[in-house]
Parts: structure tokens; sequence; C-alpha cells
């Protein structure tokens, strides 16, 4: 794997560890309260991550563009900082949904990038 790929890839892996780490972890405590995070990291994270990086990997002339680039740091970062946020304010600290709502929006950013990104796919299909 080269470009965008691989640092997606690697990101796909640990979200996957990190989603089974806690749902054993709720199940182990028979307390789901974190159910929505475990599903953000599963689903946001693990799943979105693999179709990027097997995106990139089918184009690698996409994925080695600066841009590829870009789009997996706002992803990941915004990504990161969503279920970690998530996870505290599932917690009961209200206080940090503004922070929530803002790597949202980040991730939804990423999102946008990546269409920006699989244009050239897109309008060859």
């Amino acid at each position: 794997m080269k470009g965008a790929a691989r640092p997606f890839f690697i990101l796909a892996v640990c979200y996957a560890v990190a989603g089974m780490v806690l749902g054993i972890a709720m199940a182990a405590m028979h307390d789901h309260t974190q159910m929505p995070t475990h599903a953000h990291i599963m689903v946001a994270g693990f799943l979105m991550s693999s179709v990027f990086a097997f995106f990139y990997h089918l184009f690698p002339e996409i994925g080695s563009r600066p841009m590829a680039r870009i789009h997996f740091y706002v992803q990941a970062i915004s990504g990161v900082v969503l279920v970690a946020s998530l996870f505290v304010l599932l917690q009961g600290t209200e206080q940090i949904e503004p922070v929530t709502a803002l790597a949202s929006i980040g991730f939804l950013a990423g999102m946008l990038l990546f269409i920006w990104n699989a244009r050239p796919v897109l309008r060859a299909a």
C-alpha cells in the first residue's frame, strides 16, 4: 500500500481494535452506555477508514496526491476527537458537546474532501 492508502488502513485497524475493546468492556461491565461511541468507532472509524484505504489503494495516482494526505489528516484528527469527546459526553460531561459538534463538522469536511478527491473516478463511471 502506498500514498494515503497505508495510513488510512493503519487507522482503520486501530479503530477496529479500539471498538472491539470498548465492546468487550461494555459487555464485561454489563453497562452499554457507550454503545453510541462503540458504533461511531466501528462505523465512522473502522468502516469509513477502510473504504478510504481501499479506494486510495485501487487508485494510487489519486492516493499519492497532496489532497489525499490532507484528507487523511482532517479525517483522522476530527475522527479521533469525535469519538473521544463523545465518550466523555456520554459519561455526563455536557460541557464537551461543542467539541463533539466541531469534530463532527470536521469529519464531514473530511468526507467532502474525499468526494473532491474521488471526482475523477466518479466522472469516469
